[in-house]
């Protein structure tokens, strides 16, 4: 079976809220809210009004930057939208990557090593928040003095925690502590500090998992980056696949992309689960329409 989850920004208020019933009705297992303070919407309030017009889709966001984020206004706005929704809550976490959001917060922006220390400090904090234990921590990466989420109490036992990153500490991290390791594909940032280069090789994706799985037997979900309906894949994926030295035969296997003809979709979807265990994707809002008539075919994989 493959999941499905659809990662969204509100344009306003009737766009969101249809858009929210729509996932839902098409069968998408998580609605998702991207986090960048500044330059998107705020992800919990979103998903809070997606809440009151749905029953079934889960709802979080994707991927929260640990660096700018304080456990216990994470454990707190997580809470809040666990009980508004009745149990559909979940955390999506990052080590972050774009300059601006510690610019915008006055803080200094580390290097690789220190953002995944500081990512896999706050997700242990967040989540003893979320299951009620009182926390301390006096540590270069987090400070917190006996913390505690006493109200509101979320409706879950355990939030469900996605950790999304292409690092390989924290891939296996995230594969013994995180519900879904969210597979990224993401290289170094690039100098306009939201672009990435591309971890899409086979043999790269291969090395990914194989760090994931050397944690623990979490989720393996991938964050789609283009989807298409066409007869012709090999003209719809050409130019990425030049820009990243790749054939278009070998870009299609590639579990970042869902290109081709609805068979060749599924046969894709079945591949990767074969060869990787990934059984869940994440897409953008334009990949609601071309594949809400494919999901029920997905859902039975």
């Amino acid at each position: 079976m493959a999941d499905f989850a659809l990662q969204a920004q509100p344009t306003s208020a009737a766009d969101w809220l249809d858009l929210a019933r729509r996932a839902e009705e098409a069968g998408f297992d998580t609605l998702l809210a991207a986090d960048h303070p500044g330059s998107c919407a705020s992800p919990f309030v979103a998903l809070a009004a997606a809440a009151a017009v749905t029953t079934r889709i889960r709802l979080g966001s994707n991927v929260s930057n640990a660096a700018v984020r304080e456990p216990i206004l994470l454990a707190s706005d997580v809470a809040t939208l666990d009980v508004i929704s009745g149990g559909r809550a979940v955390l999506g976490l990052g080590a972050g990557h774009t300059p601006a959001e510690w610019e915008a917060t006055g803080r200094t922006r580390p290097d690789v090593r220190g953002r995944v220390a500081r990512c896999i400090a706050v997700a242990e904090a967040t989540m003893a928040l979320l299951a009620g234990e009182k926390v301390t921590a006096d540590g270069p990466e987090l400070t917190m003095s006996g913390a505690e989420l006493t109200q509101p109490r979320p409706v879950q036992e355990r939030i469900p925690l996605t950790i999304g990153t292409a690092n390989s500490r924290l891939l296996r991290w995230a594969g013994e502590h995180a519900d879904i390791v969210g597979l990224t594909g993401f290289g170094r940032t690039l100098s306009d500090g939201h672009r990435h280069e591309a971890r899409w090789r086979l043999s790269d994706i291969d090395a990914q998992v194989r760090l994931a799985r050397e944690g623990g037997d979490a989720t393996l979900e991938a964050l789609v980056q283009q989807v298409e309906i066409t007869d012709d894949a090999g003209a719809a994926l050409a130019e990425n696949a030049a820009e990243l030295g790749m054939s278009e035969t070998e870009l299609q296997a590639v579990p970042f992309v869902l290109v081709g003809t609805a068979d060749e979709i599924v046969a894709a979807v079945r591949a990767h689960r074969e060869r990787w265990g990934i059984t869940r994707y994440v897409v953008r809002r334009p990949g609601l329409e071309a594949l809400a008539p494919l999901l029920p075919r997905l859902a039975e994989l």
